[in-house]
């Protein structure tokens, strides 16, 4: 899994963004009915429920994976902690505590 603790991702998501990674040949949605995205740059894009809000996804408009939410899976057991990116835009009231790097910036 990434965390990622840029503004955005803590605006969006409440917190720190936590997600893990899939191609996005590999990934197929059963149902895309009350699925919304939204530009939220002029690279990148954000997944959402349009019923409940849920953030679901993040992706890259010129690359081909995306980043799946790790708090929307149904079982998480088996992911860890791979890295932490945007560090240098941490919120303070927090402290980054795994053994995970730790990335600046992407």
């Amino acid at each position: 899994m990434t965390a990622c603790h840029c503004g955005q991702c803590r605006r969006t998501s409440g917190h720190f963004w936590a997600s893990t990674t899939a191609s996005k040949d590999d990934f197929t949605f059963v149902s895309d009915e009350g699925l919304t995205w939204y530009k939220s740059s002029d690279w990148a894009e954000r997944g959402f429920c349009a019923k409940c809000g849920s953030s679901l996804f993040y992706r890259m408009l010129k690359e081909d994976h995306m980043s799946v939410g790790a708090g929307c899976l149904d079982d998480s057991s088996d992911l860890t902690m791979g890295r932490h990116i945007f560090v240098k835009d941490k919120a303070p009231y927090y402290e980054i505590t795994c053994q995970a790097p730790q990335i600046d910036t992407y």
